[in-house]
């Protein structure tokens, strides 16, 4: 069958995207889906920094490349083999897929399986081979998922079924800032309640982890970003207190108002100088947590000393260390019920062909959430 899909031919090219054009929306073939594989009519894409960093080659993928992976919509043709989802199901997607059997996924880790991982590098579905192409070439896949597009053909372990009483546009963000941010908070940290926290970077991600430091209970939620014009988002979803990231002396600025330092600092920008404040502002026997996910070239360096003599933890955090089938329905009722603010994130809709433009938008830092709305949307 036919689909339109946001296809990248080459990494690197100069922004603005709205002139460079990194993006070309084309017609491709997508074949049917093969055994444990579903069809998906794409209602809703958002965009996001790992696909940005795709666009401008700081995590390098094979090439064509058809971009997005946070994304939702509804099942309309499954393959063999396919167990607990049938026709008419929607469903959002996840970036991970997870195979199930290697020792990761044994352990409950399905974050860091290893055949998912291994699959998403060399841009192919979770069984292996590629389900897109034109008369010239194959198409690869985007991190299994592939969303920018009007349909797309995904693992069965790449999708979780959801209510179909969400918009399409708001519960594909549950796909990935969600389980990212407020998973980073929740499960990887362990957040206790009336601790101090801080959030460096407020994007999708950073905003989501202030919704999961709400959620824990956190005393003290400290939003920190080099943009003062998303402070007050970050007040309306929970932060108790703001900084300018950028500010020569922001380390002290906050141990002053947290005497010593947070007890966790969550880095969310994917940049080394929001992990150098979040390390700094982080007291002794605390806890900085990164989900950024920077050039593979740039480093990080800190005080070895600091890590004994103060019992620091620096530890990473993908997908929030979540479990998908857990805990993107467990998030979803605590919207329901008014407990996640999730409509405040969606800063915009737009459609597929303008979303360069959208891209120029995410890297000037001007939105929490864009979301491109495709068929059902």
């Amino acid at each position: 069958m036919k689909t339109r899909a946001a296809v990248l031919h080459e990494m690197g090219l100069p922004s603005p995207y709205s002139e460079s054009k990194p993006l070309k929306i084309e017609t491709l073939e997508l074949n049917k889906p093969n055994q444990n594989e579903v069809l998906i009519k794409i209602g809703a894409a958002g965009l996001c920094h790992s696909d940005l960093s795709v666009i401008n080659g700081s995590r390098p993928r094979p090439t064509p490349m058809a971009l997005g992976h946070e994304a939702a919509g509804e099942i309309i043709e499954i393959g063999d083999n396919v167990t607990n989802f049938e026709v008419g199901d929607h469903v959002v997607c996840t970036f991970i897929p997870n195979c199930g059997h290697c020792l990761p996924c044994s352990e409950g880790r399905p974050a860091l399986c290893e055949n998912g991982a291994a699959s998403n590098e060399q841009g192919e579905l979770l069984d292996g081979g590629i389900r897109l192409h034109n008369e010239e070439d194959n198409m690869h896949h985007h991190l299994g998922v592939s969303g920018f597009a009007d349909y797309a053909v995904v693992s069965q372990h790449s999708i979780v079924k959801v209510d179909k009483d969400i918009p399409f546009e708001k519960v594909a963000i549950f796909g990935c800032a969600v389980i990212t941010g407020i998973g980073a908070v929740i499960n990887t940290a362990q957040v206790k309640p009336g601790s101090s926290v801080a959030v460096v970077g407020l994007g999708g991600i950073g905003l989501n982890a202030i919704l999961g430091a709400k959620l824990a209970g956190a005393g003290e939620i400290i939003a920190l970003d080099i943009n003062p014009g998303k402070f007050e988002l970050a007040k309306k979803l929970g932060a108790t207190a703001t900084f300018n990231s950028g500010d020569d002396d922001v380390v002290e600025q906050v141990k002053a108002y947290v005497k010593g330092g947070v007890e966790y600092a969550f880095e969310t920008a994917g940049v080394v100088p929001a992990m150098e404040v979040a390390y700094k502002i982080t007291k002794r026997g605390g806890s900085t947590v990164t989900t950024g996910l920077p050039d593979p070239k740039h480093e990080f360096s800190f005080p070895q000393v600091t890590l004994a003599a103060e019992e620091r933890t620096i530890k990473g955090s993908y997908v929030g260390s979540c479990v998908p089938m857990r805990d993107i329905p467990r998030f979803i009722a605590l919207y329901k019920q008014g407990r996640l603010d999730i409509d405040s994130l969606l800063t915009d809709t737009l459609p597929l062909d303008e979303i360069n433009e959208g891209f120029d938008r995410l890297a000037k830092g001007d939105a929490a959430r864009l979301v491109v709305k495709m068929n059902n949307g």
